[in-house]
Protein backbone atom coordinates (compact mmCIF):
# COMPACT_ATOMS: atom_id res chain seq x y z
CA UNK A 1 0.00 0.00 0.00
CA UNK A 2 2.81 2.40 0.94
CA UNK A 3 4.66 1.64 -2.32
CA UNK A 4 1.50 2.32 -4.36
CA UNK A 5 1.09 5.66 -2.61
CA UNK A 6 4.68 6.67 -3.36
CA UNK A 7 4.29 5.69 -7.02
CA UNK A 8 1.04 7.66 -7.27
CA UNK A 9 2.61 10.78 -5.79
CA UNK A 10 5.60 10.51 -8.09
CA UNK A 11 3.28 10.28 -11.08
CA UNK A 12 1.25 13.26 -9.97
CA UNK A 13 4.32 15.48 -9.65
CA UNK A 14 5.71 14.33 -13.00
CA UNK A 15 2.42 14.84 -14.82
CA UNK A 16 1.95 18.27 -13.25
CA UNK A 17 5.41 19.32 -14.42
CA UNK A 18 4.75 18.13 -17.97
CA UNK A 19 1.36 19.83 -18.12
CA UNK A 20 2.86 23.04 -16.82
CA UNK A 21 5.45 23.09 -19.60
CA UNK A 22 2.88 22.25 -22.28
CA UNK A 23 0.58 25.02 -21.12
CA UNK A 24 3.42 27.49 -21.07
CA UNK A 25 4.02 26.76 -24.75
CA UNK A 26 0.44 26.29 -25.93
CA UNK A 27 -1.29 29.14 -24.12
CA UNK A 28 1.18 31.91 -24.95
CA UNK A 29 1.78 32.45 -21.25
CA UNK A 30 3.59 35.71 -21.81
CA UNK A 31 0.34 37.25 -22.94
CA UNK A 32 0.75 38.59 -26.49
CA UNK A 33 -3.03 38.45 -26.96
CA UNK A 34 -3.99 40.92 -24.21
CA UNK A 35 -7.23 42.77 -24.69
CA UNK A 36 -9.03 45.36 -22.63
CA UNK A 37 -12.04 44.46 -20.53
CA UNK A 38 -13.29 41.67 -18.34
CA UNK A 39 -12.56 40.80 -14.77
CA UNK A 40 -10.81 38.16 -12.74
CA UNK A 41 -11.72 36.75 -9.35
CA UNK A 42 -9.04 35.75 -6.87
CA UNK A 43 -9.35 34.20 -3.44
CA UNK A 44 -7.47 35.36 -0.37
CA UNK A 45 -7.47 33.88 3.13
CA UNK A 46 -7.57 37.03 5.24
CA UNK A 47 -8.75 40.61 4.96
CA UNK A 48 -7.00 43.87 5.80
CA UNK A 49 -7.42 45.66 9.10
CA UNK A 50 -6.66 49.04 7.55
CA UNK A 51 -6.41 50.56 4.08
CA UNK A 52 -3.47 52.65 5.29
CA UNK A 53 -0.36 50.68 4.37
CA UNK A 54 1.90 52.81 6.56
CA UNK A 55 0.15 51.73 9.73
CA UNK A 56 -0.32 48.02 9.07
CA UNK A 57 2.24 45.63 7.65
CA UNK A 58 0.13 42.51 7.25
CA UNK A 59 0.15 40.61 3.95
CA UNK A 60 -3.44 41.59 3.13
CA UNK A 61 -2.57 45.30 3.41
CA UNK A 62 0.45 44.77 1.18
CA UNK A 63 -1.68 43.10 -1.50
CA UNK A 64 -4.23 45.91 -1.46
CA UNK A 65 -1.40 48.42 -1.65
CA UNK A 66 0.15 46.70 -4.68
CA UNK A 67 -3.17 46.96 -6.49
CA UNK A 68 -4.06 50.54 -5.57
CA UNK A 69 -0.84 52.44 -4.89
CA UNK A 70 2.33 53.29 -6.79
CA UNK A 71 6.03 53.30 -5.92
CA UNK A 72 8.83 55.55 -7.10
CA UNK A 73 10.62 52.49 -8.47
CA UNK A 74 9.56 48.88 -8.81
CA UNK A 75 11.67 45.75 -8.41
CA UNK A 76 10.70 43.19 -11.03
CA UNK A 77 9.84 40.03 -9.07
CA UNK A 78 11.21 37.79 -11.84
CA UNK A 79 14.45 39.55 -12.79
CA UNK A 80 15.08 41.64 -9.63
CA UNK A 81 15.71 44.56 -11.99
CA UNK A 82 15.02 48.04 -10.59
CA UNK A 83 12.49 49.59 -12.96
CA UNK A 84 11.49 53.26 -13.35
CA UNK A 85 7.95 53.73 -12.06
CA UNK A 86 6.64 57.03 -10.71
CA UNK A 87 10.23 58.17 -11.05
CA UNK A 88 10.97 58.04 -14.78
CA UNK A 89 14.75 58.38 -14.39
CA UNK A 90 17.45 59.24 -11.87
CA UNK A 91 21.08 60.20 -11.48
CA UNK A 92 23.40 59.21 -8.66
CA UNK A 93 26.35 61.07 -7.17
CA UNK A 94 29.85 59.59 -7.50
CA UNK A 95 29.78 58.37 -3.89
CA UNK A 96 26.37 56.79 -4.39
CA UNK A 97 24.79 58.70 -1.51
CA UNK A 98 22.69 61.27 -3.38
CA UNK A 99 20.04 60.29 -5.92
CA UNK A 100 18.12 62.84 -7.94
CA UNK A 101 14.84 61.45 -9.22
CA UNK A 102 12.82 62.95 -12.04
CA UNK A 103 9.14 62.26 -11.49
CA UNK A 104 6.73 61.58 -14.32
CA UNK A 105 4.68 64.58 -15.31
CA UNK A 106 0.95 64.46 -15.88
CA UNK A 107 0.43 61.59 -13.44
CA UNK A 108 -2.87 61.72 -11.55
CA UNK A 109 -4.20 60.00 -8.47
CA UNK A 110 -7.29 57.87 -8.94
CA UNK A 111 -9.49 60.85 -7.96
CA UNK A 112 -7.89 63.05 -10.64
CA UNK A 113 -5.63 65.09 -8.31
CA UNK A 114 -2.10 65.69 -9.67
CA UNK A 115 0.87 63.79 -8.30
CA UNK A 116 3.87 65.97 -7.38
CA UNK A 117 7.00 65.92 -5.28
CA UNK A 118 4.90 67.19 -2.35
CA UNK A 119 3.29 63.74 -2.14
CA UNK A 120 6.71 62.10 -1.96
CA UNK A 121 7.85 64.42 0.84
CA UNK A 122 4.60 63.88 2.74
CA UNK A 123 4.93 60.09 2.47
CA UNK A 124 8.44 60.09 3.90
CA UNK A 125 7.39 62.51 6.64
CA UNK A 126 4.60 60.18 7.72
CA UNK A 127 6.82 57.11 7.37
CA UNK A 128 9.43 58.34 9.82
CA UNK A 129 7.10 60.17 12.21
CA UNK A 130 7.37 58.65 15.74
CA UNK A 131 3.66 59.25 16.40
CA UNK A 132 2.70 57.29 13.29
CA UNK A 133 5.16 54.57 14.34
CA UNK A 134 4.97 52.92 10.92
CA UNK A 135 5.97 49.24 10.85
CA UNK A 136 7.51 49.96 7.44
CA UNK A 137 10.01 52.43 8.90
CA UNK A 138 12.49 49.82 10.15
CA UNK A 139 12.92 48.49 6.61
CA UNK A 140 13.67 51.98 5.27
CA UNK A 141 16.46 52.90 7.65
CA UNK A 142 20.10 52.79 6.56
CA UNK A 143 22.39 51.98 9.45
CA UNK A 144 19.51 52.89 11.75
CA UNK A 145 19.09 56.33 10.16
CA UNK A 146 16.39 57.66 7.81
CA UNK A 147 16.82 58.88 4.26
CA UNK A 148 16.78 62.67 3.83
CA UNK A 149 14.32 63.88 1.20
CA UNK A 150 13.89 67.29 -0.41
CA UNK A 151 12.11 68.64 -3.44
CA UNK A 152 13.85 70.75 -6.07
CA UNK A 153 10.61 71.44 -7.89
CA UNK A 154 7.22 69.77 -8.43
CA UNK A 155 8.78 66.92 -10.41
CA UNK A 156 12.28 66.56 -8.97
CA UNK A 157 13.16 64.88 -5.68
CA UNK A 158 16.58 64.46 -4.10
CA UNK A 159 17.18 61.50 -1.80
CA UNK A 160 20.26 61.50 0.40
CA UNK A 161 21.30 58.20 1.94
CA UNK A 162 22.88 58.50 5.43
CA UNK A 163 25.57 56.09 4.28
CA UNK A 164 26.35 53.56 1.56
CA UNK A 165 23.55 51.11 0.86
CA UNK A 166 24.23 47.89 -1.01
CA UNK A 167 20.73 47.48 -2.47
CA UNK A 168 20.50 51.05 -3.74
CA UNK A 169 17.15 52.38 -4.88
CA UNK A 170 15.47 48.99 -4.53
CA UNK A 171 14.63 50.11 -1.01
CA UNK A 172 11.93 52.35 -2.51
CA UNK A 173 9.96 49.35 -3.79
CA UNK A 174 8.66 48.88 -0.24
CA UNK A 175 7.13 52.34 0.06
CA UNK A 176 3.79 53.29 -1.53
CA UNK A 177 3.39 56.99 -2.29
CA UNK A 178 0.39 58.45 -0.47
CA UNK A 179 -1.83 61.40 -1.46
CA UNK A 180 -1.02 64.46 0.62
CA UNK A 181 -4.33 66.09 -0.28
CA UNK A 182 -6.22 63.20 1.31
CA UNK A 183 -4.16 62.41 4.40
CA UNK A 184 -2.33 65.57 5.44
CA UNK A 185 -5.17 66.81 7.67
CA UNK A 186 -5.20 63.53 9.59
CA UNK A 187 -1.42 63.64 9.92
CA UNK A 188 -1.43 67.17 11.32
CA UNK A 189 -4.20 66.35 13.79
CA UNK A 190 -2.39 63.26 15.06
CA UNK A 191 -5.05 60.88 13.76
CA UNK A 192 -3.07 59.45 10.83
CA UNK A 193 -3.12 55.94 12.27
CA UNK A 194 -6.92 56.03 12.23
CA UNK A 195 -7.19 57.39 8.70
CA UNK A 196 -8.43 55.06 5.96
CA UNK A 197 -9.99 52.62 8.38
CA UNK A 198 -12.18 49.74 7.28
CA UNK A 199 -15.24 52.00 7.54
CA UNK A 200 -13.82 54.68 5.24
CA UNK A 201 -15.90 55.05 2.04
CA UNK A 202 -13.97 53.48 -0.86
CA UNK A 203 -14.16 56.73 -2.86
CA UNK A 204 -12.03 58.44 -0.19
CA UNK A 205 -9.19 55.94 -0.62
CA UNK A 206 -7.14 57.09 -3.58
CA UNK A 207 -3.82 56.02 -5.01
CA UNK A 208 -1.50 55.86 -7.99
CA UNK A 209 -1.92 52.15 -8.69
CA UNK A 210 -3.67 50.42 -11.60
CA UNK A 211 -6.89 49.85 -9.63
CA UNK A 212 -9.04 51.70 -7.14
CA UNK A 213 -11.11 50.23 -4.34
CA UNK A 214 -14.78 50.20 -5.30
CA UNK A 215 -16.39 48.02 -2.68
CA UNK A 216 -15.60 46.31 0.59
CA UNK A 217 -17.96 43.81 2.19
CA UNK A 218 -16.46 42.66 5.52
CA UNK A 219 -15.69 38.96 5.58
CA UNK A 220 -16.73 38.51 1.95
CA UNK A 221 -14.94 40.52 -0.72
CA UNK A 222 -12.98 43.53 -1.89
CA UNK A 223 -13.69 44.82 -5.39
CA UNK A 224 -11.18 46.90 -7.34
CA UNK A 225 -12.10 48.81 -10.47
CA UNK A 226 -9.86 50.05 -13.24
CA UNK A 227 -8.12 53.33 -12.36
CA UNK A 228 -8.96 55.43 -15.42
CA UNK A 229 -6.20 57.89 -14.47
CA UNK A 230 -3.45 55.25 -14.31
CA UNK A 231 -0.30 56.48 -16.01
CA UNK A 232 1.19 53.31 -17.55
CA UNK A 233 0.85 52.19 -21.16
CA UNK A 234 1.98 49.01 -22.87
CA UNK A 235 4.55 48.74 -25.66
CA UNK A 236 1.86 49.56 -28.24
CA UNK A 237 0.81 52.71 -26.40
CA UNK A 238 -2.44 51.21 -25.11
CA UNK A 239 -3.58 52.32 -21.67
CA UNK A 240 -3.16 49.95 -18.73
CA UNK A 241 -4.52 48.08 -16.88
CA UNK A 242 -6.16 45.70 -19.32
CA UNK A 243 -8.71 44.42 -16.82
CA UNK A 244 -11.78 46.40 -15.79
CA UNK A 245 -12.13 44.76 -12.43
CA UNK A 246 -10.51 42.45 -9.88
CA UNK A 247 -12.62 40.85 -7.19
CA UNK A 248 -10.80 39.55 -4.15
CA UNK A 249 -12.96 37.04 -2.29
CA UNK A 250 -12.17 36.36 1.36
CA UNK A 251 -12.00 32.58 1.71
CA UNK A 252 -10.16 31.59 4.93
CA UNK A 253 -10.29 27.84 4.35
CA UNK A 254 -8.15 26.07 1.73
CA UNK A 255 -10.72 23.44 0.81
CA UNK A 256 -13.27 26.15 0.06
CA UNK A 257 -10.67 27.90 -2.12
CA UNK A 258 -10.17 24.72 -4.10
CA UNK A 259 -13.90 24.31 -4.68
CA UNK A 260 -14.17 27.84 -6.09
CA UNK A 261 -11.25 27.16 -8.40
CA UNK A 262 -12.76 23.89 -9.61
CA UNK A 263 -16.20 25.41 -10.23
CA UNK A 264 -14.78 28.35 -12.15
CA UNK A 265 -16.00 30.84 -9.54
CA UNK A 266 -12.36 31.86 -8.99
CA UNK A 267 -9.63 32.41 -11.57
CA UNK A 268 -6.74 32.02 -9.17
CA UNK A 269 -5.74 31.64 -5.55
CA UNK A 270 -3.31 34.25 -4.27
CA UNK A 271 -1.16 31.58 -2.61
CA UNK A 272 0.21 28.31 -3.95
CA UNK A 273 -1.97 25.24 -4.10
CA UNK A 274 -1.39 22.22 -1.91
CA UNK A 275 0.46 19.23 -3.41
CA UNK A 276 -2.54 16.95 -2.83
CA UNK A 277 -4.69 19.25 -4.99
CA UNK A 278 -2.69 18.49 -8.14
CA UNK A 279 -4.52 15.23 -8.78
CA UNK A 280 -7.87 16.94 -8.22
CA UNK A 281 -7.06 19.75 -10.64
CA UNK A 282 -5.40 17.59 -13.30
CA UNK A 283 -8.63 16.90 -15.26
CA UNK A 284 -9.22 20.66 -15.53
CA UNK A 285 -5.70 21.08 -16.89
CA UNK A 286 -6.33 18.37 -19.49
CA UNK A 287 -9.58 20.12 -20.46
CA UNK A 288 -7.55 23.36 -20.88
CA UNK A 289 -9.69 25.10 -18.28
CA UNK A 290 -6.79 25.56 -15.87
CA UNK A 291 -3.06 26.24 -15.87
CA UNK A 292 -0.62 24.78 -13.33
CA UNK A 293 2.71 26.58 -13.11
CA UNK A 294 5.65 25.77 -10.86
CA UNK A 295 7.29 29.07 -9.94
CA UNK A 296 10.11 27.55 -7.89
CA UNK A 297 10.90 26.77 -4.27
CA UNK A 298 9.30 29.10 -1.76
CA UNK A 299 11.37 32.06 -0.55
CA UNK A 300 9.06 32.44 2.45
CA UNK A 301 8.80 29.12 4.30
CA UNK A 302 6.73 28.70 7.45
CA UNK A 303 8.54 28.68 10.75
CA UNK A 304 8.08 27.97 14.46
CA UNK A 305 9.20 30.46 17.06
CA UNK A 306 8.86 30.85 20.81
CA UNK A 307 7.84 34.05 22.59
CA UNK A 308 11.17 35.48 23.77
CA UNK A 309 9.73 38.81 24.93
CA UNK A 310 11.20 39.71 28.29
CA UNK A 311 8.60 39.48 31.03
CA UNK A 312 5.90 38.03 28.76
CA UNK A 313 2.99 37.10 31.01
CA UNK A 314 2.14 34.07 28.88
CA UNK A 315 5.44 32.37 29.72
CA UNK A 316 5.59 33.33 33.40
CA UNK A 317 6.76 30.45 35.58
CA UNK A 318 8.18 28.59 32.58
CA UNK A 319 11.54 30.22 32.04
CA UNK A 320 12.65 27.11 30.14
CA UNK A 321 10.41 28.27 27.25
CA UNK A 322 12.94 30.97 26.48
CA UNK A 323 16.07 28.82 26.67
CA UNK A 324 18.14 28.19 23.56
CA UNK A 325 18.50 24.55 24.64
CA UNK A 326 14.74 24.11 24.23
CA UNK A 327 14.80 25.56 20.72
CA UNK A 328 17.72 23.36 19.70
CA UNK A 329 16.02 20.31 21.18
CA UNK A 330 12.77 21.05 19.35
CA UNK A 331 14.63 21.45 16.07
CA UNK A 332 16.43 18.13 16.64
CA UNK A 333 13.19 16.38 17.59
CA UNK A 334 11.38 17.40 14.39
CA UNK A 335 11.51 14.91 11.54
CA UNK A 336 11.60 17.25 8.56
CA UNK A 337 11.74 14.47 6.02
CA UNK A 338 8.60 12.88 7.41
CA UNK A 339 6.78 16.21 7.26
CA UNK A 340 7.95 16.84 3.69
CA UNK A 341 6.76 13.40 2.61
CA UNK A 342 3.49 13.40 4.56
CA UNK A 343 2.24 16.99 4.56
CA UNK A 344 3.81 18.15 1.29
CA UNK A 345 3.74 14.77 -0.48
CA UNK A 346 7.40 15.21 -1.33
CA UNK A 347 6.84 18.53 -3.13
CA UNK A 348 9.06 20.52 -0.75
CA UNK A 349 12.63 20.80 0.50
CA UNK A 350 13.61 20.29 4.15
CA UNK A 351 14.96 23.59 5.51
CA UNK A 352 16.46 24.77 8.77
CA UNK A 353 16.35 28.55 8.25
CA UNK A 354 14.21 31.05 6.35
CA UNK A 355 16.85 31.59 3.64
CA UNK A 356 15.97 28.95 1.06
CA UNK A 357 17.61 28.01 -2.23
CA UNK A 358 15.35 30.56 -3.98
CA UNK A 359 17.40 33.32 -2.35
CA UNK A 360 20.13 32.65 -4.91
CA UNK A 361 23.55 34.01 -3.99
CA UNK A 362 22.43 34.66 -0.41
CA UNK A 363 21.66 30.99 0.25
CA UNK A 364 24.24 29.35 2.49
CA UNK A 365 24.60 25.79 1.22
CA UNK A 366 27.11 24.73 3.90
CA UNK A 367 24.99 25.80 6.87
CA UNK A 368 24.70 22.91 9.38
CA UNK A 369 21.52 20.90 8.86
CA UNK A 370 21.50 18.32 11.66
CA UNK A 371 19.40 15.20 11.17
CA UNK A 372 16.72 14.24 13.65
CA UNK A 373 18.28 13.07 16.90
CA UNK A 374 15.82 12.15 19.65
CA UNK A 375 18.53 11.16 22.13
CA UNK A 376 20.38 14.46 21.73
CA UNK A 377 17.08 16.37 22.02
CA UNK A 378 16.30 14.62 25.33
CA UNK A 379 19.80 15.36 26.60
CA UNK A 380 19.39 19.07 25.85
CA UNK A 381 16.02 19.14 27.60
CA UNK A 382 17.49 17.42 30.64
CA UNK A 383 20.23 20.07 30.77
CA UNK A 384 17.58 22.71 31.52
CA UNK A 385 15.83 20.62 34.13
CA UNK A 386 13.14 18.99 32.00
CA UNK A 387 13.05 15.31 32.92
CA UNK A 388 10.48 12.54 33.38
CA UNK A 389 10.07 12.70 37.16
CA UNK A 390 7.01 10.47 37.53
CA UNK A 391 7.77 7.81 34.92
CA UNK A 392 4.79 8.59 32.68
CA UNK A 393 6.97 9.20 29.61
CA UNK A 394 6.42 12.97 29.70
CA UNK A 395 8.75 15.64 31.01
CA UNK A 396 8.28 17.87 34.03
CA UNK A 397 10.21 20.90 35.20
CA UNK A 398 12.08 21.28 38.49
CA UNK A 399 8.84 22.03 40.34
CA UNK A 400 7.10 18.94 38.98
CA UNK A 401 4.88 20.88 36.55
CA UNK A 402 4.44 19.33 33.08
CA UNK A 403 6.77 20.65 30.35
CA UNK A 404 3.81 21.89 28.39
CA UNK A 405 3.26 24.70 25.90
CA UNK A 406 0.92 25.66 23.09
CA UNK A 407 1.54 26.43 19.42
CA UNK A 408 -0.78 28.91 17.72
CA UNK A 409 -1.27 28.69 13.96
CA UNK A 410 -3.67 29.80 11.25
CA UNK A 411 -7.07 28.16 11.14
CA UNK A 412 -8.16 26.92 7.70
CA UNK A 413 -4.58 26.78 6.38
CA UNK A 414 -4.45 23.00 6.25
CA UNK A 415 -0.72 22.76 5.49
CA UNK A 416 0.10 24.69 8.66
CA UNK A 417 -2.48 22.83 10.71
CA UNK A 418 -1.18 19.43 9.58
CA UNK A 419 2.43 20.45 10.13
CA UNK A 420 1.71 21.58 13.68
CA UNK A 421 -0.13 18.32 14.36
CA UNK A 422 2.93 16.35 13.23
CA UNK A 423 5.21 18.57 15.32
CA UNK A 424 2.96 17.88 18.30
CA UNK A 425 3.31 14.11 17.81
CA UNK A 426 7.07 14.26 17.21
CA UNK A 427 7.72 16.40 20.29
CA UNK A 428 5.69 13.99 22.41
CA UNK A 429 8.32 11.39 21.52
CA UNK A 430 10.90 13.45 23.46
CA UNK A 431 8.47 14.03 26.34
CA UNK A 432 7.14 17.51 25.55
CA UNK A 433 3.42 18.10 25.83
CA UNK A 434 2.14 20.41 23.11
CA UNK A 435 -1.32 21.90 22.68
CA UNK A 436 -2.24 23.13 19.19
CA UNK A 437 -4.46 26.16 18.75
CA UNK A 438 -5.78 27.14 15.30
CA UNK A 439 -7.27 30.64 15.08
CA UNK A 440 -8.32 33.00 12.31
CA UNK A 441 -5.67 35.42 10.99
CA UNK A 442 -7.08 38.35 12.94
CA UNK A 443 -6.85 36.53 16.26
CA UNK A 444 -3.40 35.21 15.39
CA UNK A 445 -2.12 38.70 14.63
CA UNK A 446 -3.69 40.00 17.86
CA UNK A 447 -1.88 37.33 19.89
CA UNK A 448 1.35 38.26 18.13
CA UNK A 449 1.07 42.01 18.72
CA UNK A 450 0.06 41.51 22.34
CA UNK A 451 2.82 38.91 22.89
CA UNK A 452 0.17 36.65 24.44
CA UNK A 453 1.30 33.23 23.21
CA UNK A 454 3.84 30.50 23.97
CA UNK A 455 4.89 29.59 20.44
CA UNK A 456 3.59 30.36 16.98
CA UNK A 457 3.82 28.68 13.58
CA UNK A 458 3.42 31.02 10.64
CA UNK A 459 5.13 32.27 7.51
CA UNK A 460 8.65 33.73 7.64
CA UNK A 461 8.42 37.14 5.91
CA UNK A 462 10.52 38.21 2.91
CA UNK A 463 9.78 41.13 0.63
CA UNK A 464 12.80 40.35 -1.50
CA UNK A 465 15.57 37.78 -1.83
CA UNK A 466 18.03 40.58 -0.95
CA UNK A 467 18.52 40.53 2.85
CA UNK A 468 18.88 44.30 3.04
CA UNK A 469 15.24 44.53 2.00
CA UNK A 470 14.18 42.35 4.95
CA UNK A 471 15.72 44.28 7.81
CA UNK A 472 12.38 44.32 9.64
CA UNK A 473 12.92 40.59 10.19
CA UNK A 474 16.66 40.47 10.88
CA UNK A 475 17.10 43.54 13.10
CA UNK A 476 16.08 43.38 16.76
CA UNK A 477 14.23 46.68 16.27
CA UNK A 478 12.26 45.28 13.33
CA UNK A 479 8.49 44.90 13.33
CA UNK A 480 8.80 41.31 12.02
CA UNK A 481 11.59 40.20 14.37
CA UNK A 482 9.02 37.61 15.34
CA UNK A 483 10.28 36.18 18.62
CA UNK A 484 10.87 39.61 20.23
CA UNK A 485 9.91 42.44 17.90
CA UNK A 486 10.65 46.16 18.04
CA UNK A 487 13.29 46.08 20.75
CA UNK A 488 14.66 49.48 21.73
CA UNK A 489 18.06 47.89 22.32
CA UNK A 490 19.07 44.28 21.54
CA UNK A 491 17.89 41.98 24.31
CA UNK A 492 20.75 39.52 23.81
CA UNK A 493 24.38 39.61 22.78
CA UNK A 494 23.72 37.41 19.76
CA UNK A 495 20.96 39.73 18.51
CA UNK A 496 23.36 42.66 18.79
CA UNK A 497 25.85 40.64 16.75
CA UNK A 498 23.22 40.02 14.05
CA UNK A 499 22.20 43.69 14.14
CA UNK A 500 25.81 44.76 13.59
CA UNK A 501 26.35 42.26 10.78
CA UNK A 502 23.12 43.18 9.01
CA UNK A 503 23.83 46.90 9.22
CA UNK A 504 27.33 46.35 7.89
CA UNK A 505 26.18 44.18 5.00
CA UNK A 506 23.49 46.66 4.01
CA UNK A 507 25.87 49.62 4.13
CA UNK A 508 28.62 48.23 1.93
CA UNK A 509 28.55 48.15 -1.84
CA UNK A 510 31.08 45.30 -2.12
CA UNK A 511 28.88 42.37 -3.06
CA UNK A 512 31.35 39.71 -1.94
CA UNK A 513 31.68 41.37 1.44
CA UNK A 514 27.90 41.61 1.72
CA UNK A 515 27.63 37.87 1.13
CA UNK A 516 30.31 37.16 3.74
CA UNK A 517 28.62 39.31 6.37
CA UNK A 518 25.21 37.84 5.70
CA UNK A 519 26.65 34.34 5.93
CA UNK A 520 27.94 35.21 9.42
CA UNK A 521 24.51 36.55 10.37
CA UNK A 522 22.90 33.32 9.18
CA UNK A 523 25.35 31.18 11.15
CA UNK A 524 24.68 33.19 14.30
CA UNK A 525 20.94 32.82 13.85
CA UNK A 526 21.26 29.11 13.12
CA UNK A 527 23.21 28.58 16.34
CA UNK A 528 20.58 30.39 18.42
CA UNK A 529 17.60 28.94 16.51
CA UNK A 530 15.03 31.68 17.20
CA UNK A 531 13.08 30.56 14.12
CA UNK A 532 12.76 26.86 13.40
CA UNK A 533 11.94 26.34 9.73
CA UNK A 534 10.94 22.91 8.48
CA UNK A 535 10.03 22.82 4.79
CA UNK A 536 10.10 25.09 1.77
CA UNK A 537 7.30 23.96 -0.55
CA UNK A 538 7.45 23.91 -4.30
CA UNK A 539 5.33 26.92 -5.29
CA UNK A 540 2.69 25.60 -7.67
CA UNK A 541 0.22 28.19 -8.90
CA UNK A 542 -3.20 27.32 -10.32
CA UNK A 543 -4.86 29.82 -12.65
CA UNK A 544 -7.70 29.90 -15.11
CA UNK A 545 -6.63 29.08 -18.67
CA UNK A 546 -8.26 32.33 -19.80
CA UNK A 547 -5.74 34.41 -17.84
CA UNK A 548 -2.97 36.05 -19.86
CA UNK A 549 0.15 37.99 -18.90
CA UNK A 550 0.69 36.20 -15.58
CA UNK A 551 4.28 35.59 -14.49
CA UNK A 552 4.12 33.80 -11.12
CA UNK A 553 7.01 34.21 -8.68
CA UNK A 554 8.02 32.70 -5.34
CA UNK A 555 7.39 35.99 -3.52
CA UNK A 556 3.97 37.31 -2.52
CA UNK A 557 1.82 38.30 -4.22
CA UNK A 558 2.59 35.39 -6.54
CA UNK A 559 0.51 36.53 -9.52
CA UNK A 560 -1.01 39.92 -8.71
CA UNK A 561 2.37 41.63 -8.39
CA UNK A 562 1.97 42.73 -12.05
CA UNK A 563 -1.81 43.12 -12.04
CA UNK A 564 -1.76 45.97 -14.55
CA UNK A 565 -0.61 43.67 -17.37
CA UNK A 566 -2.99 40.79 -16.65
CA UNK A 567 -5.79 40.18 -19.12
CA UNK A 568 -8.33 37.54 -20.12
CA UNK A 569 -8.94 35.91 -23.48
CA UNK A 570 -11.36 37.64 -25.82
CA UNK A 571 -13.75 34.69 -26.00
CA UNK A 572 -14.29 34.65 -22.26
CA UNK A 573 -13.75 38.26 -21.22
CA UNK A 574 -17.33 39.37 -21.65
CA UNK A 575 -18.77 36.46 -19.68
CA UNK A 576 -16.90 37.40 -16.52
CA UNK A 577 -17.46 41.15 -16.48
Amino acid sequence: MKLNRVLLLTAIVAVAGALTWNLLKRNDFGGSAQIHGGQITATYRSEPKSFNRLVSARAAEELVSRLTEGRLVRVNRLTEEIQPWLAREWTTSSDGLVCTLKLRQGVLFSDGAPFTSADVLFTFQALYDPVVASPLASALLIGGKPLAVRAVDDHTVVLTFPGPYGSGLSILDSLPILPRHKLEAAFKSGSFRDAWSMTTPPADIVGLGPFALQEYVPGQRLVFGRNTHYWRRDDRGAALPYLDRIELQIVPEQNAELLRLQSGDADLTTTEIRPEDIATLQPLVEQQRLQLVTAGVSATPDGLWFNLTSGAASVAGRSWLQRVELRRAVSLAIDRTAIVNTVFLGAAEPVWTSVTSSHGEWYLADLPRPARDVAQAKSLLASIGLTDRDGNGLLEDATGKPARFSIVTQKGHTIRERTVTMIQAQLKQVGLTVDTIAVDPGALFKSYTERSYDAMYFVAPADSTDPSRNQDFWLSSGSFHYWNAEQKTPATAWEKTVDDLMRQQSTTIDQAERRRLFAEAQRTMAAETPLICIAAPRVIVAMSARLRGATPTVLQPLVLWNADTLSVTSALAASRR
